[in-house]
């Protein structure tokens, strides 16, 4: 149950967040916003692995390479969220970026032999984009509706 509560409050979060650099990219830019979320973040992070400890780990080096690419993939999404939800809207880039998550987490979970119900994972996905189609905002009319005579 922690576990539950704990991944709820985490998208939550991530909501939040991406509404709040959203913001601040339509007065900076999303490299800026990007740029900025990452610098403060930075500084929250290490003042937290330096009062808690625990922030340099012997075992760091150890790590392949390719472990730490996530922060790298991590500016792509939230430059990416910050330029995107300025436009879509608050509920459909949370819905796709959802649906993105899914298709990915189900081809991670595939890939790794993890067991999964693969029809239970792609109907979730396909519910969430349904979602997300019914959040597309209506075009304005471009017809002229005939006159009385």
């Amino acid at each position: 149950m922690t576990f539950l509560v704990l991944a709820t409050l985490a998208g939550v979060l991530v909501g939040l967040s991406r509404q709040l650099n959203g913001r601040l990219s339509l007065s900076t830019s999303p490299l800026t916003a990007s740029f900025w979320n990452h610098a403060v973040g930075f500084g929250a992070l290490t003042l937290l692995g330096l009062v808690v400890g625990g922030l340099l780990v012997p075992g760091a080096r150890l790590a392949p390479w390719w472990s730490y690419l996530g922060g790298p993939v991590g500016v792509v999404f939230v430059a990416a969220g910050s330029w995107v939800i300025a436009r879509l809207g608050a509920a459909r880039t949370a819905l796709l970026m959802i649906a993105g998550q899914m298709v990915s987490g189900v081809a991670l979970d595939w890939a790794t032999g993890r067991p999964l119900r693969l029809w239970a994972a792609m109907l979730g996905v396909a519910l969430i984009l349904a979602g997300a189609a019914l959040t597309r905002r209506p075009r304005p009319s471009t017809s002229v509706a005939p006159r009385d005579a």
